[in-house]
Order: C-alpha cells, then sequence, then structure tokens
C-alpha cells in the first residue's frame, strides 16, 4: 500500500530548485573594493606615521647670519636619566671636545635635551654625525652602565628661519620644565645654560 504522506522517488524534491538567473554580464565580486572615505584615512594615517619620523633637512647658508639649528635628543624609551649633575657635566665635556658644531642655549630635561647649535667651521661636519659623536662621547663614560644603551637611534632638527626669533624659540624652550610640571618657574630648572653666544 502506498501512503499519500510518504513521497516516492520519482516524487518531486522537497526543496524546490532555484531558477537560473538571466545572463547579464556582470560578474560577482570577488573582492570588495575600498571606499574612497576608507582610502583617505588610509593615507591620513600614512602621513601621520611619517611625521613621527625624524626628517633632516639640509641647511640653508646665508651670508649675513649664522646658521643655527634647534636639536632635540632622546633618551632609549624615554628613560629618565639625564637630570643628573654627573649627567650634565658629561655632556658638557662631549660638547666641547665635539668642536666641529658649537652649543649656544640648551635645557637638559629628564628624557631628552632642547639645544640650539651652529656650524663652528668653515668645512663643519653634517649635523648628523656630530650628534652620533658627542653622544657616543658622552655614553663611553656614563656613570651607570645598567642605563644603556643611553640614546634615541635618531634624534629632530629644525634650522631657524631668518624670520624667527631665536630669544623667542629660547623663551619658549627654557621653560619647557615649567610646562611638563618639575618646577614652578623657569629659573629654578639647574639643567641648563648657554656655552656659545650666537649674533641673529
Amino acid at each position: 500500500m502506498q501512503y499519500p504522506w510518504r513521497a516516492s522517488a520519482q516524487s518531486a524534491p522537497l526543496a524546490p530548485s532555484v531558477p537560473e538567473l538571466p545572463q547579464t554580464g556582470v560578474r560577482a565580486p570577488t573582492e570588495r573594493t575600498p571606499s574612497r572615505r576608507f582610502r583617505q584615512r588610509i593615507e591620513v594615517v600614512q602621513v601621520h606615521k611619517q611625521r613621527q619620523r625624524p626628517v633632516h633637512q639640509p641647511l640653508h647658508l646665508r651670508d649675513n647670519r649664522p646658521t643655527i639649528v634647534f636639536v632635540t635628543v632622546c633618551t632609549d624609551k624615554r628613560k629618565p636619566i639625564l637630570a643628573r649633575a654627573d649627567v650634565f657635566e658629561i655632556l658638557l665635556d662631549s660638547w666641547r671636545q665635539s668642536d666641529h658644531w658649537s652649543v649656544g642655549r640648551f635645557v637638559v630635561l629628564p628624557d631628552h635635551i632642547h639645544l640650539f647649535c651652529a656650524p663652528a667651521k668653515t668645512e663643519a661636519t653634517d649635523l648628523k654625525p656630530w650628534v652620533i659623536y658627542w653622544r657616543s662621547l658622552a655614553s663611553r663614560v656614563w656613570p651607570r652602565v645598567e642605563e644603556q644603551p643611553v640614546w634615541q637611534w635618531d634624534y629632530w632638527d629644525r634650522q631657524l628661519r631668518s624670520d624667527e626669533s631665536y630669544a623667542a624659540k629660547w623663551e619658549y624652550v627654557v621653560n619647557n620644565p615649567v610646562r611638563h610640571g618639575i618646577v614652578k618657574c623657569a629659573d629654578e630648572w639647574p639643567f641648563k645654560g648657554e656655552m656659545t653666544s650666537f649674533d641673529w
């Protein structure tokens, strides 16, 4: 006996068949194309990463004014190891030995240094070898071995433009300890000074 609720082998399949779509010539996308807004965000991120890397521009020599460069050097992993009396003397001695460039006004903070410098010789070495040299001099006589390595691999630099004021730049830099909350007044910070006076 054949029961009506049982489907035979020749009966229609339980799931209806999907009709074939007409060929339109449009191929289903295999990869999603990024939107314009997404591409713009990627470009912004890439530019931001590039700005995080120091860009060392060539110096522009002027006849009537000295070439003053503002340099920032940081410690490795921003370790707070610089603002000490013995390290301060080591830095001064290293700058005296590195005579191709002269250090003007400077301030030493716990994890970085701001300084203004200018070529001391007519055929002075480039800025980068000079920075590497005085940092190596300081590292060789560093008083605490466990603080090695001392320096980050690179540094930041920017040449002062002819319309900029050296005194105004220094006024901003010397107040860095105040902005960092280390002291209440710039005069209270002992790790600063001027090695060479620049006529600007």
